[in-house]
């Protein structure tokens, strides 16, 4: 697809193998805490609008990579591209975050749902996609991702962010056909989409589960991996000659890590609520481990930061499978220079 990758530290850490050091990136890399993407937002006037214009979304993409020289780049977007190519009405409120003008609010509404096709109904996402792929020019490999099943639920039912979750698990506990049919759905569409961006040329794919650590151990097992797991077998696994590793991440999901591990994916994404002593040991072997500096370290003085990453480095040890990153996103209010540091300590540390 495009020329071979100078630096595979990313894709060869996922699959466990032996690294030079540890590969570095960072979850919303592109994004506020930068000023070149700041004045780019602006160009577009707004957030959707750079979501889904290609060139626009390559340039802020690209961004971080250039200032920061991590070891992947990932696509920008946003997880709610998919509700939003089903219909439901997603509009931004300055201040408020995503909002849903059509929620779903009954099993007739899931069954009204429109079967996305990914490749025609976000084209924006592909054609983004493929042009990352070819400026990267074999930098560093491109990650696709999307939001999982139940995380995509939450927004369609809530119908914009919330901390009580109240609509979605009414609809969980008090109508649980219609949930495991919108979660099947998602779940359909969600497949349906990673393979049009593997296919696109993303090289490595990761799942967001923003909100399966708000439910119980039973539901999330039923509600959100469950739906993972479908995901992880129906996912394309290798192009261009190579395996295209695939990472879940559950925020605040250590106590499930052993079960995640089970679904057959390569990675973990860990927050900072776990020890990765303590995730390496539950994962036994079976998975690489990405993460896990608390975003707030970031606010410390480079000192502070040096220290941090190095507790997160020796806290995973010297085998191979792991790959740096915060716990979360990075701040939007976050010096840029800092993240700076965290990745140059990274390699520094890291180097063997």
């Amino acid at each position: 697809m495009s020329s071979a990758l100078q630096n595979d530290l990313y894709l060869r850490a996922l699959m466990r193998e032996p690294v030079e050091r540890t590969p570095v990136w960072v979850m919303r890399q592109a994004g506020r805490y930068l000023p070149e993407y700041l004045a780019v937002r602006k160009q577009a006037g707004d957030f959707m609008t750079l979501c889904s214009t290609p060139e626009l979304a390559c340039e802020v993409t690209l961004q971080p990579i250039d200032r920061f020289n991590l070891d992947a780049a990932i696509l920008f977007s946003d997880i709610l591209t998919i509700p939003d190519a089903m219909g439901l009405g997603l509009h931004f409120v300055a201040g408020e975050g995503p909002k849903f003008s059509k929620p779903i609010k009954s099993r007739s509404d899931v069954d009204k749902l429109p079967n996305l096709d990914a490749g025609t109904d976000l084209r924006y996402v592909m054609d983004a996609v493929s042009l990352i792929r070819k400026e990267l020019n074999g930098r560093v490999p491109l990650i696709g991702f999307s939001g999982s099943p139940w995380t995509l639920a939450t927004y369609m039912v809530e119908g914009s962010g919330t901390k009580d979750f109240s609509k979605v698990k009414g609809m969980l506990y008090g109508d649980t056909e219609a949930m495991h049919a919108l979660l099947n759905k998602n779940a359909i569409a969600v497949t349906n989409y990673l393979n049009a961006q593997v296919a696109a040329g993303a090289q490595a794919l990761m799942i967001f589960d923003t909100w399966g650590g708000v439910l119980s151990p039973d539901s999330y097992r039923e509600f959100s991996l469950h739906y993972m797991q479908q995901i992880v077998d129906g996912l394309t696994r290798e192009a261009d000659g190579r395996r295209v590793p695939v990472v879940l991440f559950t925020k605040n999901g250590g106590r499930w890590l052993s079960d995640m591990a089970d679904t057959g994916c390569d990675g973990l994404g860990v927050d900072w609520t776990i020890d990765l002593a303590d995730a390496k040991q539950a994962v036994k072997g079976r998975v690489a481990l990405q993460g896990n500096l608390d975003p707030s370290v970031l606010y410390g003085s480079p000192e502070r930061i040096r220290n941090e990453v190095k507790k997160v480095l020796d806290s995973y040890g010297t085998d191979p499978g792991h790959v740096f990153n915060l716990g979360h996103g990075i701040h939007q209010f976050v010096n840029p220079d800092n993240l700076g540091v965290m990745v140059e300590a990274v390699r520094e540390y890291s180097t063997r």
